[in-house]
């Protein structure tokens, strides 16, 4: 399981032909308090850098991009009820979508951990 994040401060887990993709602490940080998540509909397709997502918060909106392409398999319907998980968790119960993975080579062209803490430094 490996997980890889975008220059827009997206991360994205690897499990098997999946993935599971949500927003980095330090966007959500950025952010501030979210206050609302608009995600796709299961079953949408999306092309690496397409916006697939929109995150509000008390300062602003922000899109999410899809890291990858891929077809959402799931959605984080608990969002809905409550979007500050986003902030409490965003590595973990604060993830948006589950897509399966159209091109796994595309992951290449993403950062590992070190070079995203690098990246925000």
């Amino acid at each position: 399981m490996s997980t890889h994040f975008t220059k827009d401060h997206e991360w994205i887990r690897v499990e098997g032909d999946e993935a599971v993709v949500g927003i980095t602490a330090y966007a959500a940080e950025q952010l501030g308090d979210v206050v609302f998540v608009e995600l796709p509909a299961t079953g949408k397709s999306f092309s690496q850098g397409d916006e697939m997502a929109v995150v509000e918060s008390v300062k602003a909106a922000s899109e999410v991009y899809a890291p990858v392409s891929g077809e959402v398999v799931a959605v984080n319907d608990a969002l809905e009820d409550a979007p500050q998980t986003v902030n409490e968790a965003p590595a973990g119960e604060g993830w948006f979508v589950r897509i399966k993975l159209a091109d796994k080579s595309q992951l290449d062209g993403l950062m590992d951990e070190a070079a995203y803490k690098q990246h925000i430094a």
